[in-house]
């Protein structure tokens, strides 16, 4: 019995679609444990994936270790990962969820720079830089680079946002106002623009 069973992981081992194909079994079980937010359980079905080796599986693991507020161990999946290829942008821009969730604000500001150098209008990493820069209060750096983004973006009302909150905070009410204009031109619903012309009208 011993000796088919060494012979079948002989035959699965050296057959790509059997592995493959187990592969995605493995792989749609994580996926529907994830929907259901079992997201220890999720990650336990992938573990000896990624521990094989596979990328992709180490992927999700700092992304369900990330959903099952476990950063550090998230920032270690990624870290993992950038270890092998220091040029994942899928990695960089993983790692910046959970260090955005400690606010550790300068760490993902970094990551997203990095991701920019590799891929420089990854709007991703963008809109987490401009999350770090808000946090940091940098509203100078925040303001032109939000601007930057909403010419390169010009129906994205986002980066509009954090242009509007950039000069609000400098005190610059006719450009809050213009920035959240052009966000209700976008986004009519839009409560903080609404909120915001209605106060300084």
């Amino acid at each position: 019995m011993k000796r088919w069973v060494a012979l079948l992981a002989l035959v699965c081992a050296g057959w790509p679609g059997l592995a493959s194909a187990q592969n995605d079994t493995i792989f749609a079980s994580s996926y529907k444990l994830e929907a259901e937010k079992k997201y220890d359980a999720a990650a336990q079905a992938i573990t000896a994936l990624a521990d094989g080796g596979n990328e992709f599986a180490r992927l999700r693991l700092g992304w369900l270790t990330y959903l099952a507020g476990k950063y550090n161990d998230s920032i270690s999946h990624y870290n993992r990962l950038l270890q092998v290829n220091a040029n994942s942008i899928d990695a960089r821009l993983g790692v910046t969820l959970p260090l955005l969730a400690q606010q550790r604000w300068q760490d993902a500001a970094a990551q997203a720079r990095h991701v920019l150098q590799l891929s420089p209008w990854d709007y991703t990493a963008h809109v987490r830089l401009m999350i770090c820069e808000e946090a940091l209060k940098q509203w100078q750096v925040l303001e032109q680079h939000a601007a930057s983004v909403a010419a390169a973006y010009p129906s994205d009302a986002t980066s509009l946002i954090y242009l509007a909150r950039a000069r609000a905070w400098q005190r610059n009410v006719a450009g809050a106002k213009q920035a959240y204009s052009k966000v209700l031109e976008r986004y009519p619903q839009n409560e903080e623009a609404r909120a915001y012309l209605k106060s300084s009208s």
